[in-house]
């Protein structure tokens, strides 16, 4: 039997992507996401914050690297990655990541500067524009979620 691997967050970028681009034209964004928790200790109000370190590949680093910024309040599925590397004295480190299938902008539509709302991008799907409004599950405010095989044109209902 195998395993799951899989991460859902919902955050706010620490600073703008980090851009990488490698050979043969392999974009690499990366950046960190922060979630944040809640709860109640001795009658006060406590914040926990988690940092998570976020990596994006090829046309999902072009998306982010365009639209993400620092503040920006994300939605992102992945998966745990975790890589080794010497570093300068020769000791092994260790990094884990969430290497992102994709990711949603939450928010309000003025904060995407009219960029449509809430928009989805990855999982092979452009969902670069379009129509088809739908609810947004993490944050329940109307986006745009298209899929590259929707085609607006199309009414047939199969």
């Amino acid at each position: 039997m195998s395993g799951i691997n899989k991460v859902i967050l919902v955050g706010h970028l620490g600073k703008d992507p980090e851009i990488r681009h490698m050979e043969g034209g392999v974009s690499k964004a990366s950046f960190p996401l922060a979630t944040s928790e809640f709860y109640t200790k001795d009658g006060q109000r406590v914040e926990q914050t988690e940092w998570h370190n976020i990596v994006v590949w090829r046309g999902l680093a072009d998306i982010a690297e365009k639209y993400l910024h620092k503040g920006k309040l994300v939605y992102v599925e992945g998966k745990l990655r975790t890589r080794s590397w010497d570093d300068k004295e020769g000791n092994k480190r260790y990094m884990t990541e969430v290497v992102a299938d994709n990711f949603t902008m939450l928010g309000r539509r003025s904060d995407h500067e009219n960029q449509g709302g809430n928009e989805s991008y990855g999982g092979g799907n452009t969902n670069r524009g379009g129509s088809g409004n739908s609810r947004d599950a993490a944050g329940g405010s109307e986006g745009l979620n298209v899929r590259a095989d929707d085609n607006p044109e199309d009414d047939l209902p199969f």
